[in-house]
């Protein structure tokens, strides 16, 4: 297990201070560096990693440090030095927090958590020898078996950090699991629950009462064979935890976007012009920023994303955007090179308060621009009863509810006009843009009735199914 403290600065950790930091356990430790000299780490006599040091990010984007630790700072960009110390030494947690305490001390920044900032040398009593090293190779994981790499975290917001996405990576290109270990009391941001959403990856809650449950589905589980999995019983049935239940609904609403956009590979092409968009329809301002993990530490920029992404092709790239502070919103995209041209996946998520009203009178108007100036494929919109600020609890939460559905003029041209105008069981589109070919919007419900999952599914099979399929 390891233990997170971040040194949060006005100005950039030089050399010297770097070393200032990491002499917070005196002349006998040693440093190591790793991940190409992007991790510098703090080691005991026998080399064992006790503190691990990421290279300092400038955050750029106002409000990254409020949302991601409830932790402000100063106005202005804001350098976020990350430390992991081994828990399994006792005293590596205090060295974090002395690595931490003496960069802010020296630049006039600030510790979270503030309980940890310390400037004391902490010299080492624990003879390290004698704890097994771990044999992960990264920094962010704390069990490497054949199957899964096992991250244990104890801060009350997972982010999809550097550290976890390298962990993310290198466990995808392993043919190994990520599973993330947390207390009941953690929460996840929505990149970090979309990256674990899909088995084998997990969300491992431990609970002291209740034991380890799956964070996301309630699966009662056990570690078995180096991996957790769930519980089942003699009927080869699993049952959910008795912590996993629902939380009160506070009228708290999450508005969320689901589009495709496909564009020609040509050499003017430019992206991310589609989630400005409809970041700008939906918040009445662009993103505040973007980056490939979080803290989100860039400004918005459609011409550095798109450098990003055509430098990575024909591999495909991921990365988040987040709005400006006020109206909490937060939107990942993985942009793909594919036969028929480059495609932009998007999920745009809102959220709203009980004494707010999601802007769902707002998409019809937006569909129409998507489809007209950004090569809109598909967009699915839903509601769900769910938090305003976007994070995810370990209970049991209500799916979200379809609200409409539109397809861009192009696939409506390709499915064809007449049987994509003309569901035989609804519902019945509007035609959005020009009528000679026109996208078409699909309305499914106001976002409180939950059958409208069945009239998408008849839509959808209906649109999508071959039609010699259809004729059997």
């Amino acid at each position: 297990m390891t233990k997170d403290v971040i040194a949060l600065t006005p100005e950039m950790p030089d050399l010297p201070t770097l070393l200032a930091g990491l002499y917070a356990g005196g002349p006998d430790l040693g440093v190591n560096t790793t991940a190409d000299g992007a991790v510098v780490q703090l080691c005991g006599p026998d080399g064992r990693p006790l503190v691990s040091v990421e290279a300092p990010i400038l955050v750029q984007v106002p409000g990254e440090t409020f949302r991601l630790l409830g932790h402000t700072v100063a106005d202005g960009p804001v350098w976020w030095t990350e430390a992991r110390a081994s828990t399994a030494v006792a005293e590596a947690a205090r060295l974090a927090g002395s690595f931490a305490g003496r960069l802010a001390t020296v630049l006039g920044g600030t510790v979270w958590p503030p309980e940890a900032a310390t400037t004391d040398v902490v010299p080492l009593a624990t003879d390290v020898s004698a704890i097994p090293a771990p044999a992960t190779g990264s920094p962010a994981v704390d069990v490497l078996t054949a199957t899964t790499a096992v991250v244990i975290q104890d801060r009350p917001l997972i982010a999809m950090t550097s550290w976890l996405s390298d962990a993310l990576r290198s466990a995808a290109t392993a043919e190994r699991a990520l599973q993330i270990v947390t207390p009941p009391t953690a929460r996840l941001t929505l990149p970090t629950r979309a990256a674990l959403r899909g088995l084998p990856n997990r969300w491992v809650v431990q609970d002291a009462e209740h034991g380890y449950y799956d964070g996301l589905s309630g699966a009662v589980l056990h570690w078995k064979n180096g991996t957790f999995t769930p519980v089942h019983d003699e009927q080869g049935a699993t049952s959910a935890a008795e912590a996993f239940i629902p939380g009160p609904d506070t009228g708290e609403r999450q508005l969320i976007l689901t589009l495709r956009t496909r564009h020609p590979a040509e050499e003017p092409l430019v992206l991310g012009h589609a989630l400005e968009t409809a970041f700008r329809h939906l918040t009445g301002a662009p993103p505040a920023g973007w980056s490939t993990a979080e803290p989100v530490n860039l400004p918005w920029s459609t011409r550095q994303l798109t450098d990003l992404a055509r430098a990575r092709a024909p591999r495909p790239t991921w990365l988040v955007a987040v709005g400006p502070p006020g109206r909490p919103a937060l939107a990942t995209v993985r942009v793909l090179r594919t036969p028929a041209g480059v495609e932009e996946d998007m999920t745009l998520a809102l959220g709203y308060g009980s004494d707010e009203a999601p802007p769902l009178d707002a998409i019809e108007e937006l569909s129409t621009v998507l489809d007209a100036e950004h090569g809109l494929v598909t967009l699915l919109t839903t509601v769900r009863a769910a938090r305003r600020d976007l994070t995810v609890p370990p209970s049991l939460e209500a799916p979200p509810v379809p609200v409409a559905f539109t397809l861009g003029s192009a696939e409506a041209e390709a499915i064809g006009q007449a049987r994509a105008g003309h569901p035989p069981l609804g519902p019945s589109p509007t035609r959005l843009g020009f009528a000679s070919r026109p996208a078409l919007h699909y309305p499914l419900s106001d976002g409180t009735d939950p059958d409208a999952w069945n009239t998408f599914q008849r839509l959808i099979r209906h649109l999508f199914t071959p039609r010699q399929t259809q004729r059997k």
